[in-house]
């Protein structure tokens, strides 16, 4: 039987930020999203006492000085470099290995039953992990994607399974029974929206979805939908490492720390997130034709004057090359730009995206100059891979951000930047 185990680290940045501070072990944490907007990550402390994800930090601010509840800002340099070493500890635990995001990854454990029990093996892999990197995971074992997704919420939910749930190990009328008792919106895939759709075709369990006719279901929701049951049935539908296609739009765009008004500074933030939106032009090995850019005020803000406006620039040729998307993108800001309102965001997005190996070329191609770029943003993008995200930048970016988000309540960075190692006395 096929064994696909999905590992998940459990509440991963509350838990980052308790492996330099063991004082908040125990106590009530959340860490907020950008300019410390909304509840991103919680304590179990905090979620029992109610607290859902997502939540507006502003709203809670009474709940939480009653409860001492304590509020981080979000450290992704951190949480990025603590994931990194997750990871490749965990792809010594099988040869086929699949991160499904900076907190989870998918093993393929088919054939490494050394003693016949899964169970014993993942218990391994949850102690090595706490041990070498001091981050506690929960663990799912089953023969689809979909349901070893289900098996982790099983080991979070209940602690008789002690971190690691193992649909394999159970009988069919085992796990039938268990599957009676989740929701149907708890399964990988199936949304809010799904969830009520499926409800009012009388379908509210696991169960019920897992025994729904493959047509019916195909006629209601299309071919995903289908390829959800059969994977509840143990069909495996959605590979291992499954190849996804290189995306057709990349967007890079982040609402200010506080208002900006000046030219100077929009030009910095645009600057800065065409060369991450380039960056991940080039991890896909893509060039794009066009970027568009644009701007806006704060439209939850009745007492300013609204402005928004958006303008793309075509490229006299597809291109990778930061220094050219960001002096596009500056001529598109300039167009666009109106002195005397408090802009609240900006973003770029790169369109007419297409495999760099299908680059147009002409008699008056200038190689000698496409060389040099492309050595010279495998440089960029090394340098930055290995040192850490924005180790290099183009000069444009400036150096004090004064738009940059807010984020009041900074942990160090404690693994990626030597002026804040943590200090034993």
């Amino acid at each position: 039987m096929r064994a696909i185990a999905l590992i998940d680290c459990n509440n991963f940045y509350v838990s980052c930020e308790r492996l330099f501070q063991p004082g908040l072990e125990g106590k009530p944490v959340v860490v907020l999203s950008n300019n410390d907007g909304c509840v991103v990550s919680r304590s179990p402390e905090v979620r029992d006492l109610g607290i859902k994800m997502a939540v507006p930090w502003f709203q809670l601010k009474q709940l939480a000085k009653r409860h001492g509840i304590i509020a981080l800002s979000s450290n992704y340099a951190l949480y990025a470099d603590i994931s990194g070493r997750v990871m490749r500890l965990l792809s010594q635990f099988s040869p086929n290995q699949e991160i499904y995001s900076i907190d989870e990854c998918f093993l393929d454990l088919t054939g490494m039953e050394g003693t016949s029990d899964l169970t014993s093996y993942a218990q391994t892999i949850r102690a090595t992990i706490r041990q070498c990197v001091g981050i506690p995971v929960c663990i799912g074992i089953a023969p689809s994607k979909t349901l070893a997704k289900l098996a982790n919420h099983v080991a979070k939910k209940h602690k008789q399974y002690h971190g690691v749930c193992d649909f394999n190990a159970m009988t069919a009328r085992m796990l039938d029974n268990l599957l009676a008792r989740i929701e149907a919106g708890e399964v990988w895939g199936v949304g809010r929206r799904s969830a009520e759709r499926l409800q009012k075709m009388g379908i509210s369990t696991v169960l019920e979805l897992k025994y729904s006719p493959a047509r019916r279901v195909r006629a209601e929701f299309g071919v995903v939908m289908e390829r959800i049951v059969a994977e509840l049935n143990g069909e495996t539908c959605i590979g291992l490492g499954e190849v996804t296609p290189p995306r057709q739009q990349i967007i890079c765009s982040r609402s200010f720390g506080v208002p900006v008004s000046l030219l100077a500074d929009l030009e910095q933030a645009v600057i800065a997130y065409a060369s991450r939106a380039a960056e991940k032009l080039r991890s896909q090995l893509s060039i794009a034709n066009g970027i568009q850019v644009y701007i806006r005020t704060n439209p939850h803000k009745d007492d300013i004057q609204q402005y928004q406006q958006s303008t793309l620039v075509s490229l006299p040729e597809p291109t990778d090359d930061s220094r050219l998307l960001c002096r596009a993108a500056l001529d598109g800001l300039h167009k666009i730009y109106r002195s005397g309102y408090p802009y609240q965001k900006a973003g770029v997005m790169l369109t007419g995206i297409i495999p760099a190996t299908s680059r147009p070329r002409t008699l008056f191609d200038d190689v000698a100059a496409q060389q040099k770029s492309a050595a010279l943003m495998e440089t960029l993008d090394r340098i930055n891979r290995r040192m850490g995200s924005g180790t290099m930048q183009l000069l444009g970016e400036g150096v004090r951000k004064n738009w940059a988000m807010r984020r009041g309540n900074m942990s160090q960075r404690y693994t990626t930047e030597w002026d804040e190692l943590a200090v034993v006395r």
